[in-house]
């Protein structure tokens, strides 16, 4: 039994029916390297079956605290039906993209089931008219909620259902599985208030954690280093409530070509050249529609806090910053070194304070507060009266460079699909593999009706930034500095060394009990 964080709680109180909170991704399979070029929906099935001990969140499900005095547990689901879980379905023809993109916005609209595993998977067979894909390929739309995972932990289970080569041979668990006992109320009420009594030596630890890092980031900004992104948000028609139905599509890039646009500007980074392009789409989408704010359009990135012991946990290790995108620039370069600076300045005050000492806060709000405010918050409309934090959120996944197989079928690409809730109506997931990277969007279908369009503008800025920096040559890398000897060490040198009589250290001998 493991317990939720705070942060892993709120994407649960955040869930209404026009707000799912889960997150997960269309991955397009060519069965043509599999055994006799072909897969049968029963062998998907028997793949993942064996395969269902490598990632927990495959069989555990929610067990609440009486009156949620307390944040949820992960339980064993005694339950547990796998064919409940994997679904299958198929496009009429000609099995195109823009069908594939509908299908999947459809699945995605729809929540999960709260009272079992926290995830689905739906094989869509008839991909024949996609650009890029073989013939004859099939897709699967996965679903998991993000009280169970974030992007890193996504990958966990990306692994866990995917080999190196097409045999994807896998080692039987060490033991049978047996569900673990299923708690009473009782012994939940009892944690529960066992908890309360460890809150205040747990959030003093944090405060002492955290302290040297505010301390440092006030002296930072006291000294001019780093400033401050603390601003008001332009409100676009993305930043209101959202209704129930969703739209998907995306568009997919060479990472080569990102990373040749990344060295025309020193110390810029992929993620760098990704946010200038989904700046420069939005930039271009909301100007024809006569609606371009005047100021910058904000996204909100997170950031892995997750440590090398917690791979493969439930739940979520991440915290956030903000980064201004440049939607206010017209030249597509000058808004990739805007975008550079402002994430360098975000970094900084993340790196500052410590971002994972900021994600440990979530776990001192209180259950049954943090529950009635994320509700007031959708039953008010608050999204619609106050200010927005951010205007998108850009999450970037990064993936593998070599093929990976799926029941001996080469995973071609994959594009991400993410949550919308109250105040932002549009989410960016950038997914790399295999010397690729897409970029999807999920927005409410009732503020963007034509995402053709947008995804089209994708492409253009991309095209657009990628023309503006091949016309400037690569920069010649800095010399490094010679640090300079300081006259009293210069003299000690020029001096003639006085040989002395070393005198010999005994040596000690260290032996272990074992030996």
């Amino acid at each position: 039994m493991e317990q939720l964080s705070g942060l892993d709680s709120a994407f649960l109180y955040l869930e209404t029916p026009r707000t799912p909170m889960h997150i997960g991704a269309i991955a397009i399979y060519d069965p043509s390297t599999a055994p006799n070029s072909f897969v049968r929906f029963k062998d998907i099935l028997g793949f993942i079956e064996q395969r269902l001990h490598l990632a927990k969140s495959f069989r555990r499900k929610l067990a609440n605290v009486p009156m949620s005095l307390d944040y949820p547990y992960w339980i064993d689901d005694p339950d547990f039906d796998l064919e409940y879980h994997v679904r299958h379905i198929a496009l009429p023809q000609p099995g195109d993209w823009r069908q594939l993109c509908i299908q999947a916005a459809r699945l995605h609209s729809r929540p999960l089931d709260l009272s079992k595993p926290l995830w689905e998977f739906t094989v869509i067979e008839g991909l024949n008219n996609v650009p890029g894909v073989p013939k004859g390929s099939y897709a699967i739309v996965s679903k998991v909620h993000h009280a169970a995972i974030d992007g890193v932990s996504g990958v966990d289970i990306t692994n866990a259902l995917h080999s190196l080569d097409p045999a994807g041979n896998v080692s039987a668990p060490d033991k049978p599985w047996i569900p673990e006992r299923t708690p009473t109320s009782a012994e939940l009420l009892v944690r529960a208030q066992l908890n309360v009594l460890n809150t205040p030596l747990r959030l003093a630890r944090t405060v002492t954690n955290s302290a040297p890092g505010l301390a440092r980031m006030a002296g930072d900004l006291v000294r001019g280093r780093v400033r401050t992104t603390i601003g008001s948000v332009p409100r676009t028609r993305f930043n209101g409530s959202v209704a129930m139905n969703r739209v998907v599509d995306g568009r997919n890039f060479s990472l080569a070509e990102i990373k040749e646009i990344r060295t025309r500007l020193p110390g810029a980074t992929v993620n760098d050249v990704i946010v200038t392009v989904i700046g420069g789409a939005m930039r271009r989408y909301l100007k024809t529609a006569n609606e371009l704010p005047r100021e910058s359009l904000v996204c909100m990135a997170p950031i892995s806090v997750r440590t090398p012991g917690e791979k493969n946990t439930l739940g979520n290790h991440v915290s956030a910053m903000t980064i201004p995108i440049g939607t206010h620039i017209a030249d597509p370069f000058g808004r990739l070194q805007y975008v550079h600076e402002e994430a360098e300045n975000s970094k900084a005050l993340t790196n500052a304070v410590g971002a994972r000492q900021l994600s440990e806060y979530s776990s001192f709000m209180p259950s049954t507060l943090t529950g009635l405010a994320a509700r007031l918050y959708v039953r008010w409309g608050l999204a619609n009266r106050v200010a927005p934090m951010f205007n998108t959120v850009i999450t970037n996944v990064p993936g593998p460079p070599v093929p990976l197989y799926m029941n001996g079928a080469r995973l071609v690409t994959q594009f991400g699909l993410g949550p919308l809730f109250e105040g932002v109506g549009i989410f960016h997931a950038v997914f790399s593999y295999c010397g690729s990277m897409t970029v999807t969007f999920t927005s409410d279908r009732s503020l963007m009706t034509d995402p053709e369009r947008y995804a089209n503008c994708l492409q253009e800025s991309f095209d657009e930034l990628q023309a503006a920096a091949l016309k400037r040559p690569i920069p010649a890398p800095k010399p490094e500095p010679v640090p300079a000897t300081p006259p009293a060490e210069a003299k000690a040198e020029a001096a003639p060394k006085k040989s002395r009589p070393r005198k010999r250290k005994p040596r000690l001998t260290i032996v272990s009990a074992a030996e």
